[in-house]
């Protein structure tokens, strides 16, 4: 069994190839893959050479780990049928190839433990169920806050307020330097960190991924007040003690996220309580994978590029 897959084969060369599968077990789904998700945080860093030493890291590699897609072998005792769609948070089944994250195909084998049901109206957006899931992780689980500020206007930042605002929660301040991603807020302000007064935030979450913003983060929060570090880094974690001394700052560093999150974040979007429109700027097909790529990772206006694979070879 073949696959069209995007194969990263070191910093900046990708391509569109054609992967052999490894054999599905027994009870293994062989999903055909719709639509996939590019992500401008780890894949970036994996595209262009900067990601840190990661488990299972290794070139050549399929990336992607926010793809939805159909069913079309299931065993009995899965727990799937044939026809149902299914959010995939990738897979590790190519011959010749890493599958870190394995999602980036037009068709992949998986357990059934990996892969999550979801309503077919969802469409493209069921990739972004991902994003959602690590935004809801950031916030869920005893002694978390809702963040009152969020630095970054992205993909990521939008979730993070929309489910600041589906918990009932007042309005956040989201930060956002670049004037054409200031667009799209329901329901909550969207400034200039240049132009916000404010010294008292209790909770502010990171979404940027910016190691300098910190000081300016330790600055703005009360004393007490928690900075949660919700983007990837890959430059080592500093900041002025003496500023965060004097404040008692604590930092959180949010991880990935859990099935829990994933179930969590399904229930709320299907009942309407959080959306996701709005939040896919493109779609390119997948034999343009490597224009789409440099634009995700370039284009300030691409908020989230996605993949289309259903004509793919």
């Amino acid at each position: 069994m073949q696959t069209t897959a995007v194969l990263l084969k070191g910093p900046r060369d990708l391509d569109v190839d054609t992967l052999t599968l490894t054999a599905p077990g027994a009870d293994d789904l062989v999903v055909d893959i719709s639509h996939s998700g590019i992500s401008t945080g780890t894949e970036k860093l994996f595209w262009s050479g900067q990601m840190p030493p990661f488990p299972g890291m290794g070139y050549p590699l399929v990336p992607g780990y926010e793809a939805v897609g159909e069913v079309v072998e299931a065993s009995t005792g899965s727990g799937y049928r044939v026809g149902d769609r299914v959010f995939v948070p990738g897979a590790n089944c190519y011959d010749g190839a890493f599958g870190l994250f394995g999602g980036a195909a037009s068709r992949v084998i998986t357990a059934p433990d990996r892969v999550t049901r979801i309503d077919s109206t969802l469409g493209p957006a069921g990739a972004l169920l991902a994003l959602a899931a690590t935004a809801r992780h950031a916030m869920a689980g005893l002694n978390k806050s809702v963040p009152d500020l969020i630095v970054g206007h992205g993909v990521l930042g939008r979730l993070l307020a929309r489910l600041t605002m589906a918990a009932g929660a007042p309005a956040p301040v989201v930060w956002e330097t670049d004037p054409d991603r200031r667009g799209g807020a329901t329901g909550y302000e969207v400034i200039d960190p240049a132009e916000d007064p404010r010294r008292d935030y209790t909770s502010v979450y990171d979404a940027s991924g910016s190691v300098e913003v910190l000081n300016e983060l330790v600055a703005r929060v009360a004393r007490g007040g928690e900075i949660v570090l919700a983007g990837f880094y890959t430059d080592p974690i500093s900041f002025a003690f003496p500023p965060a001394f004097m404040k008692e700052a604590r930092f959180r560093v949010a991880a990935e996220w859990t099935h829990d999150d994933l179930a969590a974040t399904r229930a709320l979007v299907e009942a309407g309580n959080l959306s996701l429109d709005g939040l896919i700027t493109h779609t390119r097909p997948a034999a343009e994978a490597p224009a789409a790529y440099a634009q995700a990772f370039s284009d300030p206006g691409c908020l989230k590029m996605i993949l289309n694979w259903k004509d793919a070879a």
